[in-house]
């Protein structure tokens, strides 16, 4: 037997959590039965599940690629409103892909796009940990005071923000450029964070998660991810699994 929000994740219909997420709304069928119960367990080869009408059949062939996400493009693989989505950038994969964590609609930069919910689940699981690095633009020159503050975590509406590392690189136009590198990914955290010390983001861009770097891929290109990238990213969310994480 399998939690059924496993079986969905490993036929590629979406990261862990967004499978329980699906199985909630009433959307999943268990041999032609409607359920909700988020501890649903089913027997792989024998149970028909279906999605939306879709039965799940046998595991899609894993697929794994890097993209640079444009502003003003959803990280949705659907949207009522028919706004553009990252999904709209890859036309060569047939496999059905999901976004892996998000980036705001007004934010760029590296996205990983896969089929694969077990990789999904390791790298957007808050005990994972896994850090990840922006190129932020700021309004004015924050004090190197606010900064420490955000490096050792800052009070925001849903709590206080584990510790970050802030590098100042430079200064354009009397607006400054940093590198921000933080381990949590609450909604819309470092524009946030930048606004509580009255320094509004102009410009944002995230250029490494884990190991895996932007690159030289321009805004909109996108690649398939090579084994050992992908086995560094496993190996990277794992490492950094909170002790308290390991011992539950």
């Amino acid at each position: 037997m399998e939690r059924l929000h496993k079986f969905m994740a490993r036929h590629g219909v979406a990261s862990r959590r967004a499978c329980e997420e699906i199985i909630a709304s009433g959307r999943v069928r268990v041999n032609g039965k409607t359920v909700t119960a988020p501890g649903t367990s089913v027997e792989p080869g024998r149970d028909k599940v279906e999605v939306d009408g879709r039965v799940l059949g046998r595991p899609e062939k894993p697929v794994y690629i890097m993209l640079y996400k444009p502003r003003g493009y959803l990280s949705t693989v659907s949207d009522p409103r028919g706004r553009k989505k990252v999904t709209d950038l890859v036309r060569d994969v047939e496999e059905r892909l999901f976004p892996v964590g998000r980036l705001d609609y007004d934010s760029e930069g590296l996205l990983i796009l896969t089929n694969d919910g077990d990789l999904a689940y390791l790298l957007t699981h808050p005990a994972h940990n896994i850090p990840k690095t922006y190129l932020v633009r700021v309004r004015g020159i924050p004090e190197t005071s606010d900064l420490k503050r955000l490096s050792e975590g800052i009070m925001l509406s849903d709590g206080i923000t584990a510790p970050a590392r802030i590098n100042p690189i430079g200064e354009r136009n009397g607006n400054a450029l940093l590198e921000v590198t933080i381990r949590q990914g609450r909604n819309r955290q470092i524009r946030r964070m930048f606004e509580k010390i009255g320094h509004r983001v102009i410009r944002l861009k995230r250029v490494r998660i884990g190991p895996l770097a932007l690159g030289e891929l321009k805004a909109g290109q996108y690649r398939h991810l090579g084994e050992t990238e992908v086995r560094r990213l496993k190996k990277s969310a794992a490492a950094g699994i909170r002790p308290s994480a390991r011992r539950g």
